[in-house]
């Protein structure tokens, strides 16, 4: 009996590793397709390693290689602004629902990790005129501040306490303007006098605290927008004053969790350039945990890439970029952007950023309506009437259709399934126009993306540990595999 016994231990366990060998040759690979073809993100058959293309057939050979590590990523997104809160309320009370729900919902939705909101006003804070949280000439001490207007019905607070009702994402704000009256002439000199840098500092931190209040906590603060080039005129070398003597050491003695940005130049070209003047600082260096910056020159990926090597202590953000005429998209072309090939455009951005080194990546507003709007105007503060740009959800507020732009897609397919904490690993091979981007996810599994821009079917072979996969990549579309 014990000779049996330990036959029928023996064979079982032959059995097994048979069965394990038979699962690492063959390992289930699920895949997901959106394409010009009319799939979105549609769950297709899952595939097995050892079943690839033959070699006649292959137009691309990827390798991945899980040893070479780069960034962590921290996160994919979009804006949150009054006029997407404004346009969503004109929905019926469940389609407003379900905008969030693909917005914000890791099941059934894009699952959006990393959002950016305002302080106060900005271009499309557009539920009322211009505003600040303290527009009381001489108010010092602050006395007449609040975040009032942002718990409101169209408010960017509600709109976030409603976003995370289905899902949680880190939150990141900038600021346009402080208060007019703490600007030399908000007409011909927009720049803050250095005896106002104690009361901004208190701002900044009175905006936290308020939004503590309710609820919020913002996990980065960020000084200006897109400052000397765009909005306020204050110049890097004041910043980095800014930061070291009076913001820096406020937020560390408030005890608040918020980490510091240095602030948002509107290019990367821009931010090679101003940027080191803050950060060649130690001091500076001891305050602040992340680097943004926007891509409104849709170039110089090469010079963010070498600034994100100088300065690889830190994170950086590409926190902000749209179709927009005032930022220079050609006016004989239509705004807002229906069609779901346009796509490509961001999900080639998305990779030029991220093979750059970026570890965060956000589209400005998330919701507008069909007039690419609503925008807000003050054309002293830089915002101009009109000023339509793209979105990435596009709401009808006539006929209550809702359109889920091509820029959804493609962000959304990132969003998903590259959640934070995920590393991008080593990827080689490809060609023109077809590209592949691998991530090692925190929980042990792996994440391809895999972006063809050709219009014709194009047969891909991804090698992983000496094992291969074979993938057809649709037409005009974007790919993600994981295993």
């Amino acid at each position: 009996m014990k000779v049996r016994n330990r036959i029928g231990r023996t064979a079982a366990a032959l059995l097994l590793l048979a069965a394990l060998a038979a699962i690492a040759h063959g390992q289930q690979v699920k895949v997901w397709v959106s394409s010009n073809g009319g799939d979105r993100m549609a769950a297709k058959e899952d595939r097995q390693f050892g079943k690839h293309k033959d070699d006649s057939m292959v137009k691309a050979d990827f390798s991945i290689n899980k040893n070479v590590k780069y960034q962590r990523m921290e996160g994919f997104g979009a804006s949150i602004m009054e006029a997407g809160l404004m346009t969503l309320n004109t929905l019926p009370a469940e389609k407003q629902e379900d905008v969030l729900r693909a917005l914000f919902d890791s099941k059934e939705g894009a699952g959006f990790t990393a959002m950016k909101t305002p302080l106060a006003g900005t271009d499309f804070q557009s539920a009322g005129p211009w505003f600040t949280y303290d527009d009381t000439p001489g108010d010092v001490e602050l006395k007449n501040f609040s975040v009032g207007r942002d718990f409101g019905p169209n408010g960017v607070g509600t709109y976030i306490l409603r976003a995370r009702q289905y899902g949680n994402f880190a939150l990141q704000a900038p600021m346009d303007y402080p208060p007019d009256w703490m600007l030399y002439d908000v007409k011909k000199r927009q720049d803050i006098p250095p005896r106002y840098y104690p009361v901004l500092a208190s701002y900044f931190v009175k905006y936290l605290e308020e939004y503590k209040k309710h609820g919020i906590v913002v996990d980065y603060l960020s000084l200006f927008n897109e400052p000397e080039e765009v909005y306020t005129k204050i110049k890097y070398p004041e910043i980095r004053v800014l930061i070291r003597d009076h913001v820096g050491p406020a937020l560390a003695k408030s005890g608040l969790t918020t980490k510091l940005m240095i602030s948002e130049a509107p290019e990367r070209g821009v931010a090679a350039r101003r940027y080191p003047v803050v950060l060649e600082d130690p001091e500076v260096r001891k305050y602040v945990s992340v680097i943004g910056y926007h891509g409104y020159d849709f170039k110089n990926f090469d010079k963010i890439a070498a600034l994100e090597k100088r300065y690889a202590q830190f994170p950086f953000w590409m926190d902000e970029l749209c179709y927009a005429y005032e930022a220079g998209y050609p006016k004989q072309k239509k705004l807002p952007i229906y069609e779901f090939d346009d796509g490509d455009v961001w999900g080639n951005i998305i990779f030029n950023d991220l093979e750059g080194g970026a570890s965060a990546w956000l589209y400005w507003n998330a919701i507008l309506d069909e007039t690419g709007g609503p925008w807000a105007v003050s054309p002293v503060h830089g915002n101009p009437d009109p000023n339509i740009q793209h979105p990435v959800v596009i709401v009808n507020k006539t006929t209550h259709e809702v359109t889920y732009t091509g820029t959804y897609w493609y962000l959304a397919h990132f969003s998903k399934f590259v959640k934070p904490g995920a590393v991008r690993i080593g990827t080689s091979g490809g060609k023109k126009g077809v590209r592949a981007m691998a991530f090692a996810a925190s929980d042990g599994r792996y994440v391809v993306e895999l972006l063809n821009s050709l219009r014709e079917v194009v047969p891909v072979n991804l090698e992983f540990g000496g094992k291969l996969l074979g993938v057809d990549l649709a037409g005009r579309s974007i790919t993600t595999v994981t295993w």
